[in-house]
């Protein structure tokens, strides 16, 4: 299905093949995920030549033709043999294999299965759901609040539960901090004891598929005032969503409470981000993204406020959008 939604763009745009070479697409079109170099064309008799060290995996796993990769220039050959003038490349493709391919055909880069991607599958909805109850079993299994562990001994600690619970790896490198910071948002745990307030970040992934999560333990009288004005802009933001509405109108609604507080400086990111087989696709909640909500889509909501220095809190949940949004996941705030 997946492929026959694409060739049907293409075919608009008359063009006659494209080239993916990202794992997490080439998995998507064909259920195979490299480990190491493919290159999947999609064309009316799709193919994927796989390296010598796949081709045992490709085999096993692909829904579509695998051939084992020799050199570029038998790549080639077999595009034109079959007439293929035009095609169509992924924007991240390296410059260097560009320059492989540019002098045989017209090359334009477009985003094809970025669209597909967007809006997810009940089988897709089934894995991040069952990724996210993975993340969230695990996290209340640490119960962190009442360890006296190192930042990075229990980050650690996390990331193991996950696993023992049925993931078969972290969504991303898990973030648990506490103290000054917290006010970095992407900050690395540290082997010091655990200071206030704390903060963890974290995802599971199952099938290979993604969850994410965020959630903030305050103490401190200034640390709640500023917890609930988090809250407040995470709730009312779920609370907007619906399809028909732009992207950047939620990420709005999201930063313009916060903005009232006196903290809009103080939000120094988007809302959200779309999650899949990657942990950040499109479209996401931000003041760019003029993407138009449809049912389907799997988007995070996970407003903060950084006071640099002090502290930082951030509070995410991933939501499906169907008439509405609704929170996966049943962790309490």
């Amino acid at each position: 299905m997946h492929i026959k939604n694409i060739l049907k763009d293409m075919e608009k745009d008359n063009i006659q093949a494209y080239l993916l070479t990202q794992f997490t697409n080439i998995k998507y079109i064909s259920d195979y995920k490299p480990t190491s170099f493919a290159f999947c064309v999609i064309k009316e008799n799709p193919i994927i030549y796989a390296s010598q060290m796949d081709m045992e995996i490709a085999n096993r796993d692909s829904t579509i033709e695998v051939k084992e990769y020799e050199k570029f220039e038998v790549m080639i050959d077999d595009l034109k043999k079959e007439g293929i003038k035009n095609l169509a490349i992924e924007p991240s493709l390296v410059y260097s294999t560009y320059e492989k391919f540019k002098d045989d055909f017209k090359i334009e880069s477009k985003n094809y299965i970025d669209k597909q991607r967007m809006i997810k599958s009940s089988d897709e909805l089934k894995n991040i759901k069952k990724a996210t109850e993975i993340a969230q079993t695990s996290f209340k299994q640490l119960d962190v609040a009442n360890r006296s562990e190192t930042e990075d001994v229990l980050a650690f600690d996390l990331v193991r539960l996950m696993i023992e619970n049925g993931a078969s790896g972290e969504s991303f490198d898990t973030i648990l901090v506490s103290g000054s910071d917290t006010s970095l948002p992407h900050a690395v745990p540290q082997p010091k004891k655990l200071e206030t307030p704390i903060l963890v970040d974290w995802g599971a992934k199952f099938n290979g598929y993604c969850s994410d999560n965020t959630r903030t333990i305050v103490y401190t009288e200034k640390q709640h005032e500023i917890f609930d004005i988090v809250l407040e802009s995470h709730d009312k933001a779920i609370k907007a969503i619906k399809p028909g509405l732009k992207c950047c109108e939620i990420d709005k609604v999201s930063r313009d409470i916060i903005k009232e507080y006196g903290y809009g400086d103080n939000f120094i990111h988007s809302t959200g981000h779309s999650l899949g087989l990657d942990i950040h696709e499109t479209p996401g909640f931000s003041i760019r993204d003029n993407t138009v909500i449809e049912k389907g889509m799997v988007i995070t909501v996970e407003p903060g406020i950084y006071l640099e220095g002090e502290f930082g809190v951030r509070i995410e949940d991933t939501v499906s959008i169907g008439n509405k949004a609704k929170i996966i996941g049943n962790l309490s705030i």
